[in-house]
């Protein structure tokens, strides 16, 4: 059979990705096919490279495709962070709990972005965070070993690397200075002036938990 009908021609506006010779996908091809279009389209807008299809058929042959139903959890407190994943469609919420039951988040995952327990994943340490779908979510995943290999082979992923520690360095050092540094009402114009789309998207409960205050101060701020 030719790869043609094999496969839709991975066709994106303004992308052009083309068909891959021989490549299959397994099972559920539709969100598959989708999620690895979004992927390819996250690194070439991000970069400004594109890809030729030998690059699409490596990255898709390393790639790792996941459906998370709601409440389902990607990592677990105690367990080891083994994968970077992609977020195509859908929301996570990665999260601490202390003694009294109640929710740390410290980072939100939404489209077109990365989300893992970095600390546990580096020193292949237990994570003492949980990593937990908001609503039903589709993502692509790699190793940090399947990411370096494709680095030094694709110098697309290798931008798309380096632009993306930048960015969570910067994100990071944003984090830390609202913490120790913000009032409330600055941390909440923050978020809406960075993240605009988490107003509407997360309930009230979990932005006052992201932000580091309580539920209460967050509605007084709202009203405000």
């Amino acid at each position: 059979m030719e790869a043609s009908k094999i496969i839709p021609a991975l066709s994106v506006a303004g992308i052009g990705l083309r068909p891959v010779p021989g490549i299959k996908f397994i099972c559920d091809q539709g969100i598959k096919e989708k999620s690895f279009n979004i992927l390819c389209t996250y690194i070439q807008q991000l970069t400004g490279l594109r890809l030729s299809d030998e690059e699409i058929s490596i990255v898709l042959n390393a790639a790792k495709f996941k459906t998370l139903r709601k409440r389902q959890y990607l990592l677990q407190e105690g367990d080891v962070c083994r994968y970077m994943s992609f977020v195509t469609n859908g929301a996570l919420k990665m999260y601490s709990v202390n003694e009294r039951g109640q929710e740390a988040i410290v980072i939100l995952g939404t489209e077109n972005s990365w989300i893992a327990d970095r600390e546990s994943m580096g020193l292949q340490t237990s994570s003492i965070y949980n990593i937990e779908a908001i609503e039903k979510t589709h993502i692509v995943q790699f190793t940090p070993g399947q990411l370096d290999a494709l680095g030094q082979a694709i110098p697309a992923v290798a931008e798309m690397t380096r632009l993306q520690n930048k960015q969570l360095a910067i994100a990071t050092q944003k984090r830390i200075h609202a913490a120790i540094s913000m009032t409330a009402e600055e941390k909440y114009q923050d978020l809406i002036s960075c993240y605009p789309e988490y107003i509407q998207r997360f309930s009230q409960n979990m932005l006052a938990s992201y932000l580091g205050i309580k539920p209460e101060t967050l509605s007084r701020v709202r009203k405000r």
